[in-house]
């Protein structure tokens, strides 16, 4: 599997490419956005770890103009960790989101989990059951009906239809959402899971987020 690194901080690219390569990926550099989009659409690459902040062309104008021309699983690796940022990231089209500082086990363990699963995006939509919905626009309906959400609750529910028929942690979910190390005495994944069940399967018949005993919750279609 090839990724490509777009990371203009010498240090962490550095340490990207070293480390990707002892775990077994074929990995090339880009320490400018110019050059990581030219690499990227002239190669085929199976993943692309994109940072934010660089000079000359950022990650949002080079993630914008790669999705307009390939469709391949990017990671966003940055400092920026604003809840609208993330979103942002999201609506552009990025498959995962990770704030640095980054535990590099963990990016491995995403890694392997969006080459595993592959391009799995037909559209900008997502849809399941008879729920829709949108990251551009920022939008969920249900049977017709527009479902108001927070932006968290907006994320939650995301990364649970993203990965749809899939055990979730409460540790994943809250590394993901909330950017947090899981403690467990710390229900704010349960709290935040029980409320967007009252706004998307409390009012309709078919249930879509499911809890798996002593694991953490999923979202299925599947009673």
């Amino acid at each position: 599997m090839a990724i490509l690194v777009i990371e203009d901080d010498q240090k962490t690219g550095d340490y990207l490419k070293k480390g990707l390569r002892e775990s077994g990926y074929a990995v090339d550099l880009a320490r400018n956005g110019v050059d990581g989009l030219h690499m990227a659409l002239e190669n085929p690459y199976d993943l692309v770890i994109l940072d934010v902040m660089m000079p000359g062309k950022d990650g949002w104008s080079v993630m914008s103009s790669l999705r307009s021309k390939r469709d391949l699983p990017v990671i966003f690796l940055t400092a920026r960790d604003h809840v609208d940022d993330r979103i942002h990231g999201l609506q552009l089209g990025a498959d995962d989101y990770l704030v640095k500082p980054f535990s590099f086990t963990e990016l491995v363990l995403r890694v392997r989990t969006l080459l595993r699963r592959g391009v799995t995006r037909d559209s900008d939509m997502f849809q399941a059951a008879d729920l829709q919905l949108d990251p551009v626009r920022h939008k969920v309906t249900r049977q017709g009906v527009n479902i108001v959400l927070t932006n968290k609750e907006f994320m939650l529910l995301h990364l649970l239809i993203k990965r749809q028929g899939e055990a979730l942690s409460r540790s994943v979910i809250a590394s993901q959402v909330w950017d947090m190390n899981f403690d467990s005495d710390t229900n704010v994944v349960d709290v935040a899971v029980k409320r967007l069940r009252a706004k998307i399967d409390a009012p309709f018949e078919q249930k879509l987020i499911h809890t798996v005993r002593s694991i953490g919750y999923m979202f299925s279609e599947e009673q």
